[in-house]
């Protein structure tokens, strides 16, 4: 069997079809090199039990104990029956429990002073944690010969603990793993012999040994040293390649010109630039001075002044005669955009209209939901080259649009865009479009290295002037119903100052979100009875339910109106002018006010079931307020328990204002997919060992590697191996996924 192929190996063809299918279904892991990379996440020694009494709630868990006591018990008037197992392990006690026909089989072997793994999620029931129904494997085999495999099976040994999933638990996978084991020799090394002997790495097979079946804790570190570097250094090399591809492609220079357009908004801008945007300004500047295309991701706080920043180039760019897109991901953000940059530019934003002023040019508008009329005026404003920019949503990406001469991108919230819609943009260009990227969730400096690699990175770290400072309160309702009383009271008093709140739910409430097909009634049956037994499992709250409960109730008598995405555009537009213009006092919204979103008389927000929300979003949320010169206040109202991890998520948010800090505090709290997401999907199962917060420094010493092998051999023509694991990482979707940036 050739080097490659022993690890593409089918895992139907060793393991069988039922948990091949398994694995394919629920773990991602279809060949043999999939499963070898599927590492432990931790090791049990045998002999040492696990803390019971750091079990972590709602994850699924493998215990090493030893029954305390088993006892059946009646319910039902005696048609019931349950099986209660407690556990122990010195450290804490944990309860098992067996219903039904589930209780004969654990009643004969549970026995107290029998050890044994158990495995299933935590649970609490009755204050007490608890597993239902976990499968096991007793340690204690009675034949002899069963009795000395199972000892040298366990004893001493580090036992591998699996990623798991409630169809196959982890010493299921381990037996896998052994299965599979011998094809770790045939793995192929992508790190150059030079950098492995220089850093003094142990090989890959050996690697792949060590991390599945550890003899000692020095195997697993010796391991992880080598598997981290490997992803790293993959992942560089990926990006290295790319950054060098995008800096062979030409694009047409585009050099500020002297008293031009973007001299003539500066100089009736009536405040002066902060020291960061005229920084970044140079920086950008300087890309889209140069013959091939700017990639930079311009990532600022909430509020740092990244329109400016990003108006400034599409400035330079319409002066050099060229025009500049920019891509935002809902319509309310589109027009908010186009209302904030035509009011700023003024008669700027005229160009050849009565009025306009004669180094204007045109600014307009494209989305999916404008008139036919307005639609073939912008369109033809494009192609004549009579706009200078249009900012849109996806509508700008159809076949349809065409430009007089693309020259500059911008694309606000970069997460929300497919690469293949960015794409479809850039192609619209002669030669391609210079690229610049916004995103307002300020992102740690390791994240912005893996995720957005081939890009430059600019950061707005300071506020402008003017911006107020934000109070942020978490609102325990239910501990503290009180509390939720005064929260409305304070929107009372801001609204009696003159000014505006926004209430934020985490869902929209009509029909059709409840009623989907046959779904509905029981959907909505099923969760009225688990919200009874749970108040964390009730619906999220919702817009148009909270919105009728305000006027009736609390905020009685003052102007409160919705804002959803199921709206229709005009009503949205229609909401948020008179929004903005003063004459609502209350606006309760979901997250398409997350973004954008500029109302400086707005000075408190309200976020109701706070907890449903990543840190990101809420540190965007709150952005909306204080955006003027009265103080911004953020309520976080939350049913969640003060001992729970969603309340310290809500606390932090509460204890600071720095979004890179909370960027890390989320990271550090979720797991990477999760917050890479999208914008790594062509590479992101190669990060098994990786986290990227923790492992700053391998990554920049990968990224230092990876950018000089790149520059001396960008084909990698003496690199075969590196070739070929990049060739597997990068199936020929994910290379399109890396080309497409």
């Amino acid at each position: 069997m050739d080097r490659v192929s022993s690890f593409d190996e089918p895992l139907l063809k060793l393991l069988g079809g039922a948990t091949a299918k398994v694995m394919a279904e629920h773990l991602d892991l279809h060949t043999v090199g999939d499963l070898l990379h599927h590492y432990p996440r931790r090791y049990e020694e045998r002999g040492k039990l696990t803390a019971l009494a750091d079990l972590p709630l709602d994850e699924h868990v493998t215990v090493l104990a030893q029954v305390a006591d088993a006892r059946i018990l009646m319910f039902n008037n005696g048609r019931g029956k349950r099986l209660e197992v407690t556990l122990t392990d010195g450290s804490g006690r944990l309860q098992l429990v067996f219903f039904g026909h589930g209780v004969h089989k654990p009643h004969k072997e549970l026995l107290p002073g029998r050890q044994a793994m158990f495995a299933g999620k935590v649970s609490v029931f009755n204050r007490k944690m608890q597993l239902a129904h976990p499968t096991y494997q007793l340690l204690d085999a009675s034949d002899a010969d069963e009795a000395t495999e199972a000892v040298d099976a366990f004893a001493g040994r580090l036992l591998p603990i699996y990623p798991a999933c409630k169809q196959l638990d982890s010493w299921r996978i381990a037996k896998a793993v052994d299965a599979v084991l011998p094809s770790a020799q045939d793995a192929v090394d992508p790190l150059p012999a030079s950098l492995r002997e220089g850093r003094g790495f142990t090989p890959l097979p050996e690697a792949l040994l060590k991390v599945h079946r550890p003899q000692t804790k020095a195997d697993v570190e010796d391991a992880k040293a080598r598997l981290k570097w490997d992803e790293a250094f993959v992942l560089q090399v990926a990006l290295a390649r790319r950054r060098y591809a995008d800096t062979q492609l030409p694009a047409v220079a585009r050099r500020p010109v002297a008293d031009g357009l973007l001299d003539a908004f500066d100089a009736k801008l009536p405040f002066t630039l902060t020291e960061g945007q005229e920084k970044v300004s140079k920086e950008i500047f300087d890309d889209l001075a140069t013959e091939h295309p700017m990639h930079r991701l311009l990532q600022g706080e909430v509020g740092s002044g990244k329109t400016m920043v990003a108006l400034r180039a599409m400035l330079t760019v319409v002066d050099a005669g060229g025009q500049a897109a920019m891509l935002a991901p809902t319509e309310v953000l589109a027009q908010q955009h186009h209302r904030s940059i035509t009011e700023m530019m003024g008669e700027l934003a005229e160009g050849g209209m009565l009025g306009g002023s004669d180094r204007g040019t045109k600014v307009v508008l494209l989305t999916g939901s404008m008139g036919m009329a307005a639609r073939r005026q912008a369109l033809l404003d494009l192609v004549t080259g009579e706009a200078g920019i249009v900012i849109g949503t996806h509508a700008l990406i159809e076949d349809k649009v065409q430009f007089h001469d693309l020259g500059l991108v911008v694309v606000d919230e970069q997460h929300r865009f497919g690469v293949e819609q960015r794409d479809a943009l850039r192609s619209k260009g002669k030669q391609p479009p210079h690229l610049l990227v916004m995103t307002a969730t300020p992102i740690p400096r390791t994240v912005a290295m893996t995720v957005f690699g081939d890009l430059e990175t600019s950061v707005l770290d300071q506020l402008p002037a003017g911006r107020s400072p934000i109070a942020s309160h978490v609102v325990p309702a239910k501990d503290k119903p009180h509390f939720l009383a005064r929260a409305w009271e304070r929107v009372r008093e801001e609204v009696e100052n003159g000014h505006q709140t926004y209430v934020v739910c985490p869902r929209i409430g009509d029909d059709a979100e409840e009623a989907e097909g046959k779904k509905g009634k029981a959907a909505k049956k099923a969760s009225a009875k688990a919200s009874e037994e749970d108040p964390e499992k009730r619906p999220p709250l919702a817009v148009l339910e909270i919105a009728d409960e305000l006027r009736k109730g609390a905020l009685a008598g003052l102007s409160v109106e919705v804002l959803h995405g199921r709206m229709h555009p005009d009503e949205k537009d229609d909401v948020m002018r008179r929004f903005a213009a003063g004459d609502v006092d209350v606006l309760v919204a979901t997250t398409v006010i997350e973004v954008g979103v500029n109302v400086p008389n707005a000075t408190a927000m309200v976020i109701m079931d706070a907890d449903r929300f990543g840190v990101s979003q809420l540190h965007q949320l709150r952005g909306r307020v204080g955006r003027g010169s009265a103080p911004g206040l953020c309520l976080l109202v939350s049913e969640a328990h003060e001992a729970s991890p969603a309340r310290a998520r809500l606390s932090a948010v509460a204890a600071t204002l720095d979004g890179f800090e909370l960027s890390r505090i989320d990271l550090e709290q979720r797991r990477e997919g999760d917050v890479l997401g999208q914008a790594q999907s062509g590479v992101r199962s190669s990060l098994r060992m990786l986290t990227v917060i923790d492992d700053e420094e391998v990554i920049a010493a990968a990224r230092e590697e990876a950018v000089a092998i790149v520059a001396a051999d960008p084909e990698l023509e003496h690199l075969p191996e590196l070739r070929t694991v990049l060739a597997a990482l990068l199936d020929k979707d994910r290379e399109e996924y890396l080309d497409k940036g």
